[in-house]
C-alpha cells in the first residue's frame, strides 16, 4: 500500500496514513509531495542526530580556558606534585595531552588531588572534567557509577611487597598475614579472592589514601603492602630504606588502568579516547615532538591522516585541524611519556612488557584512523 496524504483547501498537510510500507519502486514513482515530505522528515531526523547534539564538557572546558584533571597525588612516576606544586608523571602527561588537543596549550590544566574513595564522586559531580588516577577499568565501574572508561593507558596487575628480613619468596607464604591496602580500590576484592582461592587467611588494614598505607607499612603496622605493582615500585623508591623491601613475583589480578569520563557525553568520550590513540599511533609511525613538522610531508597516507594533512580527522573529532600535531609537539608520543616518567629514563625503570606496541609483542595499539 502507498502512503496517503490528506490536505485541506489551503493545500496544507493534515494527516498521514501508512497501511504498509511502500516498495522502493512505488516510492520512486509516487506522489512528489510525499517524496519531498519523507525526504524532509529524514533530513530533520539526521540533523537532530548530528554530532554534537548539545553543549557538553568540551564547551565547558573551552569556556573556562582550562582542563580540570583529577589524579592521585602520591604515585611517583604517574602523578605527583613537587615542592613548588608542579605536577609530573605518566598520567599527568596524558591530561596535558588532552589540554593540548582542546586548548592548543598543554599547560592549561588544573590538577585536583583525590584519594581512591573520592575520585569517582568528584567525576560524577562535575568537580573534574576527566579522571586520570590509575583507576582500574571494571564492569561495575563502567555500568553502575555513571562513568565510562576511555581506554587503557597502562596494563598492570596487583602484587605484594614484603620485608626482605622475613625471607618470604612467594605470595603462597602469606597465610595469616596482616596486609595494608588502600580503601575504595580493586585491591580489597582481589585480596579476598586470592586468599579464598588458595585456602589462606589474612587480615586487611585499610587506609583512605596511599600515603597512609605506605606510612603504616614502613612503621610495621602490617606485614605486607598490597597494590598494583606499578604503585608498589613507585612507593618502594620513596621509602626511607627501599633496599630492605622486595616485591614478590606473583601477579594476582588484571588491572587495566585508564582515563574515565562521565557517561552521556559521547563527544567528550571520543576526545579522551582519541587523545590516547593519537599518542599510540604517533609512536607506531615514528612521529615525535622533534620530527612532527617534517613528517607532515610524508607520503604515507596513515601519517598524513593522523596529522590532519589529509582527511577529516580533526573535523570528525570536533577539534581543529592541528589538534593531533599539538599533542605530539607539546607532550610527545606514547613512548615519550612512558620512558621519561616510569620507564628506562626514570628512577622506576619499568619495562614496557605488555605495554609495548602490538608490533613489539605488547597489547597497545590505536584503531585505524580512516
Amino acid at each position: 500500500m502507498n502512503l496517503i496524504h490528506k490536505s485541506n483547501d489551503d493545500n496544507q498537510f493534515d494527516s498521514l496514513v501508512l497501511s504498509e510500507p511502500p516498495s522502493l519502486a512505488e516510492f520512486k514513482k509516487g506522489d512528489p509531495f510525499m517524496r519531498n515530505l519523507v525526504a524532509g522528515i529524514l533530513g530533520a531526523v539526521i540533523a537532530a542526530c548530528a554530532y554534537p547534539v548539545s553543549a557538553g564538557t568540551l564547551d565547558d572546558v573551552k569556556a573556562k580556558g582550562i582542563l580540570t584533571c583529577g589524579t592521585n597525588p602520591a604515585t611517583a612516576g604517574f602523578s605527583v606534585p613537587d615542592n613548588d606544586g608542579k605536577w609530573t608523571g605518566f598520567v599527568v602527561d596524558y591530561c596535558r595531552a588532552v589540554a593540548a588537543a582542546i586548548l592548543g596549550d598543554a599547560t592549561k590544566v588544573k590538577f585536583i588531588p583525590l584519594n581512591a574513595k573520592d575520585r569517582f564522586t568528584a567525576l560524577q559531580s562535575g568537580e573534574i572534567d576527566i579522571l586520570a588516577h590509575n583507576a582500574t577499568w571494571t564492569s561495575s565501574r563502567d555500568t553502575s557509577l555513571g562513568i565510562i572508561f576511555a581506554g587503557v593507558y597502562f596494563y598492570d596487575g596487583q602484587g605484594f611487597m614484603v620485608r626482605k628480613s622475613e625471607n618470604i619468596q612467594s605470595a603462597k607464604g602469606l597465610d595469616g598475614a596482616s596486609i595494608c591496602v588502600s580503601q575504595g580500590t580493586t585491591a580489597e576484592l582481589n585480596l579476598a579472592d586470592y586468599f579464598r582461592i588458595n585456602g589462606m587467611t589474612y587480615s586487611a588494614v585499610g587506609f583512605a589514601d596511599e600515603e597512609a598505607v605506605i606510612k603504616a607499612y614502613e612503621e610495621g603496622r602490617c606485614d605486607v603492602f598490597s597494590a598494583d605493582t606499578s604503585s608498589l615500585n613507585a612507593a618502594r623508591i620513596r621509602m626511607a630504606k627501599p633496599d630492605e623491601n622486595v616485591v614478590l613475583p606473583e601477579i594476582i589480578s588484571k588491572e587495566p588502568l585508564g582515563p574515565a569520563v562521565r557517561q552521556g557525553d559521547d563527544h567528550w568520550l571520543n576526545i579522551a579516547k582519541w587523545t590516547l590513540n593519537v599518542m599510540l599511533a604517533a609512536e607506531e609511525f615514528g612521529i615525535t615532538s622533534k620530527n612532527v613538522d617534517e613528517m607532515k610531508n610524508s607520503d604515507d597516507p596513515n601519517i598524513r591522516r593522523l596529522l590532519g594533512v589529509e582527511g577529516s580527522f580533526g573535523k570528525d573529532v570536533g577539534l581543529g585541524e592541528t589538534w593531533s600535531q599539538d599533542i605530539i609537539k607539546q607532550v610527545g608520543n606514547y613512548s615519550d611519556i612512558f620512558e621519561r616518567s616510569i620507564g628506562k629514563e626514570s628512577p622506576l625503570k619499568i619495562e614496557r612488557g605488555v605495554n609495548a606496541l602490538w608490533n613489539a609483542g605488547g597489547l597497545q595499539y590505536a584503531p585505524p584512523i580512516r
